[in-house]
């Protein structure tokens, strides 16, 4: 359970809004993954496509700021716009921002996929 001051947000619940967040602002192929009984590192990815680094950019920022919005924080974010690979880690969930041709390499849905997909937007 994520947890914010005396506030409890539900890993799913933050999981849904920050798809929510990355559909609004344009991402492409969203995917909400359950790893729970799959993974110890964390209950949900959320796992999304930006077209350029200037996208991938604005995408991160935008699911960091809904999340301190919400009281949940940021525990780290690797990786960068012009690398093509973001992760933001929110403890309980996972943020993964791909340029398409990274997300083609590395093929985390794949990786993955004993996971269930509870949200694919395409």
């Amino acid at each position: 359970m994520v947890t914010a001051d005396s506030t409890q947000i539900q890993p799913e619940t933050l999981a849904r809004e920050l798809v929510d967040v990355a559909s609004e602002r344009k991402a492409s192929d969203i995917v909400l993954l359950d790893l729970r009984g799959v993974s110890i590192i964390a209950d949900f990815f959320v796992i999304c496509s930006g077209s350029s680094e200037r996208q991938i950019n604005a995408l991160s920022q935008a699911l960091v700021e809904r999340a301190d919005e919400m009281g949940v924080p940021t525990r780290r974010i690797e990786g960068s716009s012009a690398s093509g690979w973001v992760l933001i880690d929110f403890l309980d969930v996972m943020v993964h921002i791909f340029a398409p041709e990274q997300r083609a390499f590395y093929k985390l849905d794949e990786l993955w996929k004993e996971a269930k997909p509870l949200l694919l937007i395409q």
